[in-house]
């Protein structure tokens, strides 16, 4: 059986799995669905009482019902590489090539649906309270006067942006800033605003979930700063994971229905680890870099696995 890849063409990331899949002798085809329709083809058949449907990137063609497992990586939107691009192909690819995907039995790192509503800033606080994680006030509002009373409540305050870009995602980005509490409010009213109390931390921390098993990283922090994003001032070191963030996490994958998550957490002096974020197609490779962490090589088993003896997240 076969593992299919969705990413875009220069991605570090993958090109470590994929290595790992061909050392396992596991076939493989990667694709970007930006390709399509291009370089990338396909046909579904659902005439008669079965589904049959094929992919064909280059010289290889690979049958849908062959998929063991899917990882979705950084894909490419379809149809972004024709000559004229449209709305109206950009939707009709997305569709055809998402739904024969999710018409196969094959599992999913992670399921298209699941991975839509945990990129929900909002969505991710809600489930991590209800997970047990330790959650920092937050506040979502367009009215300058909640705003107002959110920072008299809490004092020390941190602006961020509800979508979460990353800082390699220009010019969308916003930096994690830290507000006064007697700042003006009354811009909130153009857009949502999320404030958040302020954690002063001593390290960040990064943990990645790859189907219950956990890989955690630390990384000394200066108690000043606000966004780590945006400096490299020290190494990840291997961390060991708390038990109650432990079971937290447990009971966050498997409401979210992820397979695989990266999850943020900023620790304050007293060694508590506060939910920040999850992301669930965040990167790993860095860490492993840093850590030497097998994170690799659980994805890789991972995919490989025979999807008729593994343990598989919940269906969508």
């Amino acid at each position: 059986m076969t593992v299919l890849v969705l990413t875009c063409e220069e991605d570090l990331t993958a090109d470590m799995v994929v290595s790992t899949l061909h050392d396992l002798g596991v076939p493989l085809v990667r694709l970007d669905p930006a390709d399509l329709p291009g370089s990338i083809a396909l046909s579904a058949d659902y005439a008669g009482d079965g589904f049959h449907g094929y992919l064909k990137t280059g010289e290889r063609m690979v049958s849908l019902g062959s998929l063991r497992s899917i990882w979705v990586r950084r894909p490419g939107t379809p149809g972004t590489r024709v000559a004229e691009r449209s709305t109206w192909l950009t939707a009709e690819a997305e569709q055809a090539l998402y739904g024969m995907l999710t018409s196969t039995r094959a599992r999913w790192m992670n399921h298209p649906v699941a991975a839509a509503q945990a990129r929900y800033k909002p969505w991710q606080l809600h489930i991590a309270q209800r997970s047990g994680f330790t959650v920092p006030a937050t506040l979502i509002t367009t009215f300058p006067a909640v705003a107002r009373q959110f920072a008299a409540t809490h004092r020390d305050l941190v602006v961020k942006s509800v979508s979460g870009k990353h800082p390699g995602d220009p010019p969308m980005v916003l930096p994690t800033t830290r507000i006064s509490p007697d700042a003006d409010f009354s811009a909130v009213a153009a857009g949502p605003t999320l404030l958040q109390q302020h954690v002063s931390k001593q390290a960040d921390i990064r943990l990645t979930c790859v189907d219950g098993h956990l890989f955690a990283a630390r990384k000394e922090a200066d108690p000043d700063e606000v966004d780590s994003r945006f400096t490299e001032n020290s190494t990840w070191k291997p961390a060991e994971v708390p038990d109650q963030v432990r079971r937290s996490v447990a009971a966050y994958m498997t409401t979210a229905q992820l397979a695989y998550g990266a999850f943020d957490f900023a620790e304050d002096q007293s060694g508590t680890w506060w939910f920040l974020e999850c992301n669930q197609g965040g990167q790993f490779g860095f860490i492993q870099l840093d850590t030497d962490q097998p994170i690799t090589q659980a994805i890789a088993a991972w995919l490989a696995a025979d999807p008729l003896t593994c343990h598989s997240w919940p269906a969508v």
